[in-house]
């Protein structure tokens, strides 16, 4: 009965996910021609995707989101945010940061239907796994968005964690960052993992997500080494993302 309830939710949240998504790309297609001509950083465009994001999100009553340190996080300047990943679900709390920033993304998910197409409404960086041209175009147009004081956000472990564990980080986002001279600020997702989960189109019934945004980290103190510059990040994701499981296990004030 249990698992019939949640196949049946399942359908229901992606039907109405769905129908949500071509209503709000009118909005989008309305919001990028009357925007870009004025907004060549596309800030109004990405705000829209922020809100059309949470009304994704929220459309499951029983998800909960809690968000801290957003005000770390610049409006305007060079900037690497990096994030731990560990669902679908990541990318819709990220958004509910609204703060201007590029995702870095797969290339398939720009031919999705909808999502895909205010992607590239948006500017949003494509990148092909393991194609040495797309890596390097990749790094050309953060670089660009970087100059128009524009930051980049980007899963450094390059795939969602099975199992919620932090995996290991790539190099690119720190290189991109030493390259930069920018700062990194490191973002802590959990309980995520509890909302659309890797592998299949599950759907959890109850979520409590938290994302936390930490100090920025300055790239000079590593002296361009990026594999020192990428485990010290790493190592303060998994610290907090300890801490944070921890806090939540605690019992509230009576």
């Amino acid at each position: 009965m249990r698992q019939a309830a949640q196949v049946v939710f399942a359908t229901v949240w992606w039907l109405t996910f769905g129908l949500v998504c071509m209503v709000m790309f009118l909005g989008a297609t309305a919001c990028f021609v009357l925007t870009v001509p004025f907004d060549r950083r596309r800030v109004v465009q990405h705000l829209y995707s922020c809100f059309w994001a949470q009304i994704m999100f929220y459309l499951n009553p029983f998800w909960r989101l809690r968000i801290t340190g957003r005000a770390k996080l610049p409006w305007r300047g060079k900037a690497v945010l990096v994030s731990n990943h560990e669902s679908l679900g990541d990318i819709l709390v990220l958004f509910g940061l609204y703060r201007p920033y590029k995702w870095v993304s797969k290339a398939a998910v720009f031919r999705s239907p909808f999502l895909g197409w205010n992607m590239h409404y948006n500017g949003y960086v494509p990148l092909r796994r393991g194609d040495k041209a797309s890596i390097i175009e990749m790094s050309q147009r953060c670089h660009a968005w970087l100059a128009k004081d524009m930051p980049i956000l980007m899963f450094p472990e390059g795939t969602r964690s099975p199992d919620a564990e932090v995996k290991a980080f790539k190099d690119g986002a720190f290189r991109l960052a030493i390259e930069a001279n920018c700062p990194v600020y490191p973002i802590v997702l959990t309980g995520t993992a509890d909302t659309l989960p890797k592998h299949g189109l599950r759907v959890k019934i109850a979520a409590k997500c938290h994302v936390q945004v930490m100090d920025p980290v300055d790239p000079s103190q590593f002296q361009g080494d990026v594999a020192a510059f990428r485990d010290h990040v790493r190592a303060l994701i998994i610290a907090e993302k300890a801490r944070m499981l921890a806090a939540a296990l605690e019992p509230g004030p009576s």
